[in-house]
């Protein structure tokens, strides 16, 4: 006891000289940093795996908290990572209750739109862990905007900057027999003590260079590509993005796809000719108007395909039979 009371004493006096150094203030948050918090997880990754004559290569970065900042196949970068927005990543909206208004209780993984093209991200890497061709990442999402922004004229409904819902992905290039296929599948973990009615998961987007200007979707019942206009918005079938030779594209399939209630949507493609990018998403719906959005884990199976626009075609076609036979 007498060697407990002596060393709680040290503690103290040490606390009392760095609470003298620091301030009243510092000293708050030099507790809530050193004992409270997880040191900060570095977000730096590269994964990679062979596909054809080439290799796709994913990188991330510190500044975008685990989302993909970048993916390269056959010496072309395939997104656009201009701001915190602007990767391979994923986001959520919800209601909370109210009119559903896009943006204005949006959690999203790499950051904020404050953020912008900025160094730092107000989301928050809380694991990141890879193999050489894959990774796992878990982020706390900041909301897109921040308290008192608005969107479109629609007040954000958040009051704080960073939200409570996690985001956990894993990505691996490669699946079964086909190297041009990466597995993205993603956990959206909504919080307790938030009340909706409607919640929205882009489980994946990917934002796009310009030079991507070519849009197909792909008719699941004649295996073959189908001319797609720049909508925008979103349509029942699987998308691709190809630059205007067919050299490189990427596309997405979901074996979730559709959402209950939602048939005629789940695959978007944008164009946005002033930002010079073009976008892809996938994305699922949850309604419940009378007993709300339950809190949870929600996970969503995502294939992203690379190569050129035969290839990728030709994915779609394994992967669609694979789990039609399922």
């Amino acid at each position: 006891m007498l060697f407990m009371r002596v060393a709680i004493k040290r503690l103290i006096a040490s606390l009392s000289i760095i609470a003298l150094i620091v301030g009243a203030e510092g000293f708050a948050g030099f507790i809530a940093l050193g004992f409270a918090a997880n040191p900060p997880v570095n977000g730096a990754a590269v994964i990679r795996g062979r596909a054809g004559t080439s290799e796709i290569v994913i990188t991330t970065t510190p500044r975008l908290a685990g989302a993909i900042h970048s993916l390269t196949w056959n010496g072309q970068e395939f997104i656009d990572s201009a701001d915190h927005g602007r990767q391979l990543q994923s986001a959520s909206n919800f209601d909370l209750g109210t009119r559903f208004t896009p943006e204005t209780f949006n959690p999203t993984e790499a950051g904020s739109r404050n953020d912008g093209a900025g160094p730092v991200s107000s989301s928050r890497l809380l694991h990141c862990v890879t193999t050489p061709n894959s990774l796992q990442t878990t982020t706390q999402m900041a909301f897109w905007l921040l308290p008192g922004q608005t969107s479109e004229g629609e007040l954000a409904k958040n009051t704080e900057v960073l939200s409570n819902h996690l985001l956990t992905k894993r990505v691996t290039i490669g699946y079964r027999q086909i190297p041009h296929v990466i597995q993205f599948h993603v956990t959206f973990s909504v919080p307790l003590g938030e009340h909706h009615k409607y919640a929205q998961f882009e489980a994946v987007t990917g934002y796009m260079p310009a030079q991507f200007e070519t849009f197909w979707k792909f008719n699941p019942q004649s295996k073959e590509l189908e001319s797609l206009t720049d909508g925008p918005g979103e349509q029942a079938w699987p998308v691709i993005l190809a630059t205007k030779s067919g050299q490189h594209a990427m596309g997405v399939f979901s074996p979730d796809q559709p959402s209950p209630g939602f048939t005629t949507a789940g695959y978007g493609r944008f164009r946005f000719p002033e930002a010079k990018v073009v976008k892809w998403n996938s994305v699922f719906r949850i309604q419940n108007t009378e007993q709300g959005i339950q809190p949870g884990e929600y996970t969503f199976r995502n294939f992203v395909i690379i190569g050129d626009v035969k290839l990728v075609t030709q994915a779609l076609r394994d992967l669609t039979q694979e789990f039609a036979e399922r």
